[in-house]
Order: structure tokens, then C-alpha cells, then sequence
């Protein structure tokens, strides 16, 4: 199947790790151009960077915490002098930093400025070119928006609303063709998720086991790939008519009868 996404530019926040590096790299496969906007600095993304390039299409680098909404915009220039064009956004950045009702309101409004505003910002300056291209916006949001988890209320909400401007996205901005939709991971194993766990548990092991005992399909966690592959079709031709859905990729987990497991 040819997703048509070759020559195609499109910027991914967070794009240098975990499930955003998955996303650079299904995306760089189809040919397309990546711009990762993130605020990992250093031999990671660089080395991607290098990686990529070797195989045709091209990656660039963007530096800068998008809470500051002048890095947000940065990207979008960036792309456009280097490419002349933004085909499409996937709003990844972002993490569970466990804000929750005990931490504060202090704590909460961080926990949204890092998980939220960027996203608006983001599609925000990348609109004009997005309106020219036709182009798609994918938000990685999470099972937490549907689920809850207990102690991460900041996180929680900022996913909840993620999905919120999903729909209202593809409302808007329906007379311009650009489809807008979200992918749900719940358990797939990153850097943050097993930085989590050695943090938390005492045995990350058992407690690993203990999560995918939990998972319907093959009692594993999805990969990175996994998510990745349901992003570049989303972004892709072959979802031409898809827009304001929010897919989950977790083998089962959050919709199937927990009986099962």
C-alpha cells in the first residue's frame, strides 16, 4: 500500500525519542521530510538525524522547550526555509509527570502548560501552510484522557482535552480539507515508561509482567512501531476520508471486557 507520502514535510514534536522517534522513523520510510521539534539536545537526535539522512529523504532538528510558544513557531519557519512546505503536524511532546490533586494548583498549571498549550500553538502558526497543503494533524493523546489513573491530574486533563480539540479541529476545519484525528496509546514501552517503573516499584520486572498479564491481545505492550504505523496512515491518503476519530492502539486494553484478562 502506498501511503503517498513521499516528499511530504511534517513536523513532529518530541520526535527524537520513544514513541515520536517511532514516528520520525515510519514517516522517514515513506520518503517523507521530518522536522523534530524537541528540547533534547545531543547525540540522540543527532545521531538519528545522521541516520536518516543516509537513506534519501531528509530530517532536521529544531531545538527548544515548546512551553515557550516563540519555539513552537520556530519550527514552523524552520520547515518552510528548509522545505517550503508543511504537509502535516503530529503533536507528540509531552509526559506524565504525575501532578495530582495533593501536588497543588502550581503543579497543575505546569502539568498543562507541559502537556497542552504547545499543541494549540503549534497548528496555530503551522495553519497557512497547512490550509495550502491540505495536510493532516495527528494528536498523541492517551487511555489516561478515557481511563483516568489516579494521581496524575494535570496530565489527565491535558490529555482529555487533547482529544476535545481533536473534534473541534476537524470541525473548523473542515472547509479546508485538513482531517485531524488522535491515536490513544495506554502501554508501550519508552524511555519515560521504564524510567517509571525502576522509579516506582520496587521489582519493575514483576511490575511489568503484572501490566502486560492485563494487555487482551498476545499479553504484550505495543511497540512504538505499533503507534507509528497507525499515525503514518492516518497522515496518509489512505485515511482521505477519516477525520475528528480517536484510535486506540493497545492490543484491547481499555475497550475490551476486563473478564478477558
Amino acid at each position: 500500500m502506498d501511503l503517498n507520502l513521499k516528499s511530504k514535510v511534517f513536523i513532529v514534536t518530541g520526535g527524537s525519542k520513544g514513541i515520536g522517534e517511532g514516528i520520525t522513523r515510519a514517516l522517514h520510510a515513506e520518503g517523507a521530510h521530518v522536522v523534530i521539534a524537541t528540547r533534547s539536545e545531543g547525540a540522540v537526535t543527532e545521531d538519528l538525524i545522521t541516520e536518516l539522512t543516509t537513506f534519501g529523504a531528509e530530517a532536521i532538528a529544531v531545538y527548544g522547550d515548546l512551553q515557550d510558544t516563540q519555539n513552537c513557531q520556530l519550527a514552523v519557519e524552520q520547515a518552510i526555509a528548509k522545505f517550503g512546505r508543511v504537509d502535516g503536524i503530529v503533536n507528540n511532546a509531552g509526559m506524565n509527570d504525575g501532578a495530582g490533586l495533593e501536588a497543588g494548583p502550581e503543579a497543575f498549571r505546569k502539568s498543562i502548560s507541559l502537556n497542552l498549550f504547545h499543541y494549540y500553538d503549534l497548528v496555530h502558526f503551522a495553519l497557512p501552510w497547512l490550509k495550502k497543503s491540505h495536510g493532516a494533524i495527528v494528536n498523541v493523546s492517551s487511555k489516561v484522557a478515557l481511563t483516568g489513573q489516579g494521581g496524575t491530574s494535570g496530565y489527565a486533563a491535558a490529555k482529555g482535552a487533547q482529544l476535545a480539540l481533536t473534534r473541534e479541529w476537524a470541525a473548523e476545519l473542515l472547509p479546508f480539507s485538513i482531517r485531524v484525528n488522535a491515536v490513544l496509546p495506554a502501554e508501550v514501552m519508552t524511555p519515560l515508561y521504564r524510567k517509571w517503573l525502576g522509579n516506582t516499584f520496587s521489582d519493575p520486572d514483576a511490575k511489568e509482567q503484572e501490566i502486560v498479564s492485563k494487555i487482551p491481545l498476545e499479553k504484550r505492550m505495543t511497540t512504538k512501531k505499533e503507534m507509528a504505523a497507525m499515525v503514518a496512515f492516518l497522515l496518509s491518503d489512505q485515511s482521505s476520508h477519516t477525520t475528528g476519530q480517536f484510535m486506540s492502539v493497545d492490543g484491547g486494553y481499555v475497550h475490551l471486557d476486563r473478564s478477558i484478562t
